[in-house]
């Protein structure tokens, strides 16, 4: 007897729909910014950062992303084209979906839609706020933004995710500012005791929305 209400992440609803689970190492690009857009993703374990670039080779991050979200919507855009740049954050599990497939659950999967149309809501919002962080935050504010995103506030964050946040020059570039900056603010966090780290440990206290409230630049 089928099961109502599958979700994209069960694997009946996989096999029915002939998607293709995938597993990507931390650091390992899904895929670049440009590139052929024929697959829906839907995140199985681990996390994801989506970022855009600009031709003049900025860098920013506009999506963090954790299992049950998708990405990889410009699939279903006329060009074709990858319109952002995805990696894996953690070791990472997802399902691809031809997009052919994943059109077809528009029109006979009701459930699917749903939970579809309620990631896309969800992601516009997390766009609007990226437009409003890179337009009017400081990049200190903009780190302290990427840290609370990334780390649950209070908790020790996943071991994986604590070489992706280590990663001064990958911080930078989400960011939009220069790794010197980045260490600087991250010490600067550190004194402040908004944060705690090291080489294999990182938490990060609610404290830290201070500097986000903060008028001072």
């Amino acid at each position: 007897m089928q099961r109502n209400n599958l979700r994209p992440t069960d694997a009946d609803f996989i096999a029915r729909h002939d998607g293709a689970v995938r597993k990507y190492k931390r650091h390992e690009r899904i895929y670049a910014q440009g590139d052929q857009a024929d697959e829906l993703f839907c995140i199985l374990s681990g996390k994801v950062l989506v970022t855009i670039g600009s031709a003049a080779g900025k860098e920013a991050l506009i999506a963090v992303l954790h299992p049950e979200h998708f990405f990889g919507e410009d699939c279903m855009d006329a060009d074709g084209v990858r319109g952002s740049t995805v990696m894996a954050a953690t070791e990472c599990t997802a399902v691809a979906f031809r997009t052919s497939n994943a059109i077809d659950k528009f029109g006979n999967d009701p459930e699917f839609t749903k939970c579809f149309a309620a990631f896309l809501m969800e992601r516009n919002k997390q766009l609007k706020a990226s437009l409003v962080d890179q337009m009017l935050l400081s990049s200190e504010k903009r780190l302290a933004r990427l840290l609370l995103r990334l780390v649950p506030p209070e908790r020790d964050v996943e071991p994986d995710l604590v070489d992706v946040l280590n990663n001064q020059e990958l911080i930078a570039r989400m960011v939009g500012t220069t790794r010197s900056r980045v260490n600087e603010f991250m010490n600067k966090f550190r004194n402040l005791g908004h944060i705690e780290y090291d080489s294999n440990h990182l938490k990060v206290f609610s404290t830290l929305n201070s500097i986000l409230i903060d008028d001072e630049t």
